[in-house]
């Protein structure tokens, strides 16, 4: 998502080089970059073969531990895949299971270790799915990190999709989650980009036709216009790492939603940075984006 933090601590794990992921992570301190650094560092491939090198040489650094159980979740997810449960095989469960355990291990030793660390403590938010753990659970590794950094981005984001219906929650309870942090947080914070995602997870559970209606009614096309005048649309929400999430939220509510003139404006300030969600969930991300990027462009033009 152009943010150079990230480009070179992904560059460094791609060359094997720790020393190097070392001295761009000691520079990040950020909660909020830190996180998105981690995010972006997971979709490494084969940092698990070499990454104890790094452990073993800087055994009282909890530096290498944090990659190391932020990469694992990852890494968790990729054994799974991305097939629903009715659709996944026994043996990608188990390995999932062992992979996400592995990560909640070094994830909570790093919590123990530091007592001022967020990282750590909003990958086991995301954990806490994959985990099946239960509700007083999830509360409770969500507050480990909303009590250091109220607003944290990561943290909001994978605690939402807890409490989706496809997940552990309900409908009510997402959009009670979602709109709760849109009201209470600051415009900076982007978080009431969370309403967008609410609108969009039950656009995507619908079926064809109804999908698109939902989003195009007057109250949802007025609430996800309120949420980017919060956030988005804000003189105070400005350039940060990861800044393209929720900008591509917005564009695509406003998009499907036949708010074309609001999706035009998203589209230019998004330029090629194109998220994997929301659009993975109308097929590839890159084809959807340049589907209604197209669609948008041919009614304000």
């Amino acid at each position: 998502m152009g943010d150079p933090a990230a480009r070179a601590l992904c560059a460094a794990l791609r060359d094997r080089d720790w020393r190097a992921a070392r001295d761009v992570l000691v520079t990040v301190t950020d909660p909020d970059d830190q996180a998105f650094c981690m995010y972006a560092a997971g979709r490494v491939p084969d940092v698990q073969e070499w990454i104890g090198e790094w452990a073993d040489a800087e055994p009282r650094s909890t530096l290498p531990l944090l990659v190391r159980g932020t990469h694992a979740v990852h890494w968790a997810w990729q054994a799974r895949g991305s097939a629903s449960a009715s659709r996944t095989r026994e043996e990608q469960f188990r390995e999932f299971h062992r992979r996400l355990t592995f990560a909640e291990n070094l994830l909570d030793e790093v919590a123990g270790r530091d007592p001022d660390d967020t990282t750590a403590r909003a990958f086991l938010v995301t954990a806490a799915r994959g985990r099946q753990v239960d509700r007083d659970e999830a509360n409770r590794r969500f507050a480990e990190v909303v009590t250091r950094h109220p607003w944290h981005r990561l943290a909001h984001a994978q605690m939402l999709q807890y409490r989706c219906a496809k997940w552990f929650g309900s409908d009510e309870e997402m959009f009670d989650f979602a709109r709760t942090a849109a009201a209470k947080a600051p415009a900076a914070s982007g978080l009431a980009h969370l309403v967008a995602s609410a609108h969009l997870e039950i656009w995507l559970k619908l079926r064809s036709g109804a999908d698109n209606r939902y989003l195009q009614q007057a109250e949802v096309r007025a609430e996800v216009r309120a949420a980017a005048d919060h956030s988005v649309r804000h003189p105070q929400h400005g350039r940060y790492a990861g800044w393209p999430t929720p900008h591509n939220m917005f564009a695509m509510a406003f998009a499907v939603g036949g708010d074309h003139a609001a999706a035009a404006e998203q589209f230019r300030t998004i330029g090629d940075q194109v998220t994997e969600l929301p659009w993975a969930y109308a097929g590839n991300p890159v084809r959807a984006f340049r589907k209604w990027r197209g669609k948008v462009t041919d009614r304000v033009a």
